[in-house]
């Protein structure tokens, strides 16, 4: 299923006056698009300083950051952040305060994500947050805003960033607000929203039902993990003896069949499609991280290797950075180094020189939709009425009229399906005999409670042991991640954070009570009944194996620790990656080399349920047999020069559109990723299962071997179209483009002279969805372009820090006339990887720049 939206400027009725101002602009656009870009050498004051601060840069543009002071390091890094990447900073502020018309004007997909992120209320989450931190965060917070603010001191937006100057075509362009930490703080609500779980699944679930009608049958479509074939994170060994798993509901018949009801979750379903996401979306969003023992390496200390599969953006999700304290003491604790988001002081991923870490989503169950009867101002809750509350917010549109907004809230969370008017769509009277007057539907989400967070990445970026991750772990409300970490004395470890729901185990109820299908608002035995205990969450420390892989995968064996979701990633690539390291430990040691050739590893597990039973088909035809032909040869590796990797992933979009696409509702097609690889490997078994037969040829039944037969001719001539007749030189690149995009100005609708200068030359690449390089895409969207990618890679080496390794996905520059902005780009497409040079010495050595800052 493929949600993705983001916001694009509308320009489609003002075309033609921005290509003639665009005329004007070029004779002087070296200054125009030239201009914002900052000064990188030389000396300048920063106000507030107590001392010099030092800022180097590498040959692509990437700053170390050097400082006397905690509060002078952060305030450096909120200046050279706004330096290099302020419209980014504004865009994000703008679609976390839920105010994105305030900077677009009037467009219909920018009102519609104010007016559902005003409903979330992230910004009044966020502020009530700054209370809770620690005042040392409060302290580096303020700081960094205090730096952003020095850079837009007296300049104006044109001299900030090109895109202001592109937007005062048409609108009103003033010059930016000043930051404030809360603009900071709201990001992690950005993070937690595109990172929350098992959201989509629930919702499709509930879709699936209204075409499928049978509860047993929707389960079919999500099997449970497949625990004897891709293992965990964990074994039992691994965790505490006394954690015990939350008892699981099981399957009741659902009535979710009702007219009324549907409408609702389909109005539900808009409103959270209209969030711009700003970290990526579907399927394809996870990571793969994993940690090595010095047992098992050719230093004798551990090694860690990250890559965060996110969407693709133009510049992309994350700023390298290196921040270090002149002296490190407890007062300006920081020498640190890795990737941080523009916006947010200090580092996300990377390490110190103590300690290595890594992000991996965890996917816990985090949402859960409330299906409520409302009558007016109230929802029925055990037969008694419960109130709603209301706010207005009001939506400013900047060359457009003030919007109002009245946001309602039942005691699950906000009402969503109110939000959005739906043409066509609309909620009906529940049954007479029912309480209540409509239904609506409430979004539950841990996210909305305010928490610490921020304290947690501070705190992670001075870590020096596994008691120092399990202490900041206890703090990372949401997103709730996995970490893994390792440290230069030579230990390796895991650990859960996060704010997970505990639901009860409700006998005999109308749904589930597991968290994946929509819950009754009206009963309350259905409420959360409090969070899981930090202390209870799995870590594990020196496993016997001698490695941690986490890929998105379940955590722990089944009925083993706390009850997380049943709505996991299947495994695949997390145990490709397990079969590499075992072989790579089994012809010797493992090296920096040996984890940067796993990240890129492009083995098909689709190819491995499916080949074999394709080539077992017969084709008479010796023009459509020529892609079976390349099968028969091919080494499973979804290589960007393949034939044979092309013509497969047409193959299996078809088998997915034949077998599946036709049971659906619209906009539910079948992604094509790991679920529905699972689905695939239990039906191939089942040649007359009654999922293979295609509704859309009524009369006719179909088994397996029909669709896969079907499947192979119509890839043929799909391919001979796109590619041409000679099946041999068809390369899966050519069909596999990663096209990073600006979220404000690279859309279709923007004259081409504006794309070409925010958008980067896409790039062909290999690797594919549940394949350890992740460049996911989407099979029901009818193209096989990159969707979400690693969105940088690392590998740490514990024994030498500076002879780590990273790239990123687009480079470290958001000035599209920079050099930096697409630098890495090319080689990321390679697999190619730069030297991370960490002590002062060696990133001395790699110095092409330097900015000191005075007081």
């Amino acid at each position: 299923m493929s949600r993705r939206r983001l916001v694009r400027l509308a320009l489609t009725t003002v075309a033609a006056v921005v290509v003639v101002a665009l005329v004007a602009v070029m004779v002087t656009a070296v200054i125009v698009v030239r201009r914002p870009l900052p000064e990188v050498s030389g000396e300048q004051q920063l106000p507030g300083l107590d001392a010099e601060v030092t800022v180097t840069r590498d040959d692509r543009g990437v700053p170390t950051i050097t400082a006397t002071t905690a509060q002078d390091l952060f305030r450096a890094q909120g200046y050279v952040a706004a330096q290099d990447r302020f419209f980014e900073m504004d865009y994000r502020r703008h679609v976390t305060s839920g105010r994105l018309s305030e900077l677009v004007g009037e467009n219909p997909d920018a009102l519609a994500a104010d007016k559902v992120i005003r409903t979330f209320g992230w910004r009044r989450v966020a502020e009530q947050e700054w209370g809770l931190l620690e005042q040392s965060t409060r302290d580096a917070l303020q700081a960094y805003a205090d730096g952003v603010n020095a850079y837009l001191d007296g300049r104006d937006p044109g001299a900030i960033a090109v895109e202001y100057s592109v937007l005062g075509v048409r609108l009103n362009v003033s010059a930016p607000a000043a930051w404030d930490p809360i603009d900071s703080l709201a990001w992690l609500k950005a993070m937690a929203w595109d990172l929350r779980g098992n959201y989509d699944a629930e919702l499709e679930r509930a879709a699936s039902f209204s075409t499928i009608g049978d509860v047993a049958r929707v389960d079919e479509l999500f099997p449970a993990y497949p625990q004897d074939l891709n293992l965990p994170i964990l074994t039992a060994a691994d965790l505490p003896a006394t954690a015990a798993q939350q008892a699981s509901a099981s399957t009741t018949p659902l009535d979710l069949d009702s007219a009324d009801l549907q409408a609702a979750m389909t109005s539900a379903a808009a409103a959270l499609d209209a969030v711009p996401h700003l970290m990526g979306d579907g399927e394809g969003v996870g990571s793969n991280s994993w940690v090595v023992s010095g047992a098992l390496t050719e230093s004798g200390k551990p090694l860690l290797a990250n890559d965060p599969h996110l969407g693709i953006s133009a510049p992309g999700i994350w700023e390298q950075i290196g921040l270090r304290c002149d002296e490190v003491s407890a007062q300006c604790p920081y020498d640190v180094t890795g990737f941080a988001f523009a916006g947010m002081p200090g580092v996300v991923i990377g390490h110190n020189a103590s300690l290595a870490w890594g992000l991996t989503n965890l996917g816990a169950d985090v949402t859960d939709f409330f299906l409520e009867r409302v009558d007016e101002d109230t929802t029925r809750r055990d037969g008694a009425e419960s109130p709603i509350t209301e706010r207005v917010e009001v939506i400013h549109v900047n060359g457009g009229d003030d919007v109002e907004l009245t946001v309602r809230e039942s005691v699950h969370g906000p009402l969503v399906s109110e939000v959005l008017d739906l043409e066509g769509v609309g909620t009906a009277p529940v049954p007479e005999d029912a309480p209540g007057r409509r239904f609506e539907v409430a979004l539950g989400w841990t996210a909305l409670q305010p928490g610490r967070t921020m304290d947690a990445v501070l705190a992670m970026n001075v870590a020096e042991d596994a008691a120092d991750i399990q202490a900041a772990a206890a703090l990372f409300d949401v997103p709730s991640q996995n970490i893994v970490f390792a440290t230069t004395d030579g230990h390796i470890g895991y650990q859960a954070p996060g704010r997970i729901p505990v639901r009860a185990n409700v006998a005999g109820g109308p749904v589930p009570s597991d968290g994946t299908w929509p819950r009754p608002g009206w009963d309350s035995r259905y409420e959360w009944q409090g969070f899981v205990d930090a202390a209870a969450m799995p870590r594990a420390l020196d496993p016997v194996e001698g490695f941690i892989v986490t890929a998105n995968q379940a955590v722990t064996p089944a009925g083993v620790g706390p009850f997380l979701t049943d709505d996991w990633d299947y495994g695949y690539r997390a145990q490709r990656i397990r079969e590499l390291l075992t072989d790579a430990v089994s012809d010797g040691k493992v090296g920096v080399a040996d984890m940067g050739r796993i990240q890129v590893d492009k083995h098909s597990p689709y190819a491995d349920v499916l080949v074999p039973v394709l080539l077992s088909l017969d084709i008479d035809d010796s023009f459509y047999d020529d892609g079976q032909e390349l099968l028969r040869t091919w080494d499973r590796v979804q290589s960007v020069d393949s034939a044979a990797a092309a013509y497969f992933a047409a193959v299996w979009a078809d088998i997915l559109a034949s077998a599946f696409a036709d049971d659906l509702p619209d906009g539910y097609g079948p992604s094509g990723g790991s679920r529905w690889l699972e689905v695939v490997r239990r039906l191939v078994d089942e040649p007359a299962s009654p999922w293979w037969d295609d509704k859309s040829t009524p009369g006719v039944v179909e088994g397996r071997d029909e669709v896969l037969t079907r499947a192979m001719v119509a890839a043929r001539r799909e391919l001979t179209a796109a590619l041409g007749r000679e099946a041999t030189d068809w390369r899966w690149g050519q069909l596999h483009p990663a096209a990073p995009e600006h979220p404000v100005l690279g859309g279709t609708s923007l004259p081409g002279v504006v794309r070409n200068l925010v958008n980067p030359d896409p790039v062909a690449v290999g690797g594919g969805s549940s394949i350890v390089d992740a460049t996911a895409w989407n099979a029901s969207s009818g193209s096989f372009a990159v969707t979400a990618a690693p969105s940088m890679r690392m590998v740490v080496d514990l024994g030498d820090l500076d002879a780590s390794t990273w790239v990123t996905l687009t480079g470290a520059s958001g000035h599209p006339a920079s050099v930096h902005y697409a630098d890495q780009l090319g080689p990321w497409s390679r697999g190619e990887t730069f030297p991370w040079p960490f002590t002062q010495a060696a990133t001395e050595a790699d110095a092409r720049d330097r900015l000191t800052f005075t007081p």
